[in-house]
């Protein structure tokens, strides 16, 4: 066999070989559409803040369906102080950029505060909560990545999903549905 027919042969078969991995490859691509994305401040992505519990609202900034499930951002303004209860998510890691106020929060076993400007890094599967601290309104952004089902979740409490809930079991069972776990109390503080 001449060199030049051997290296053709050689070089058809890797071309078979890889095509269709090159296909499968093309079609992973996620579609995100070809537009930009802006979003004013105070204002949510759809028009329709999602509201949870007294004086928390959330704007989607950029939602679930915007990124196929790679991430979900949204600003919370909160009017009370307070926060969610510690909890994980199996699947997504969360962080927090405050836009304004102060929150406390706790990571694992870490428990810092964080006023405007600061960001807070919390990895899927460690235990965390955060509350807001002090008088008047605060506002975080908030990103979950992978967007996991945050959205419909948050989505779901607010149509009032929750309030059907009566037991620890139930509680439980609606959040694992949703990629969390509850483990414990929300943060306590002093109150200045």
């Amino acid at each position: 066999m001449k060199r030049n027919s051997f290296l053709k042969i050689i070089l058809a078969a890797a071309g078979s070989l890889t095509t269709p991995f090159a296909a499968m490859a093309k079609n992973d691509k996620k579609d995100r559409g070809n537009k930009a994305i802006k979003v004013v401040s105070g204002e949510d992505r759809f028009g329709k803040p999602i509201s949870l519990f007294t004086g928390d609202t959330f704007y989607t900034k950029v939602s679930t369906t915007d990124t196929d499930g790679d991430v979900y951002v949204f600003e919370s303004t909160r009017v009370k102080e307070g926060g969610p209860s510690f909890h994980l998510h199996y699947e997504q890691d969360e962080f927090w950029y405050i836009l304004k106020g102060e929150f406390l929060f706790k990571v694992g076993e870490e428990t810092f505060t964080a006023k405007a400007g600061d960001t807070v890094f919390g990895p899927r599967m460690v235990p965390h909560a955060f509350a807001k601290v002090g008088k008047g309104e605060a506002k975080i952004l908030m990103f979950y990545q992978p967007a996991g089902k945050m959205e419909a979740m948050f989505k779901k409490i607010s149509e009032g999903a929750s309030k059907n809930i009566k037991t620890d079991e139930e509680k439980d069972k609606f959040f694992h549905e949703y990629g969390l776990k509850l483990v414990g109390p929300p943060l306590t503080y002093s109150k200045w």
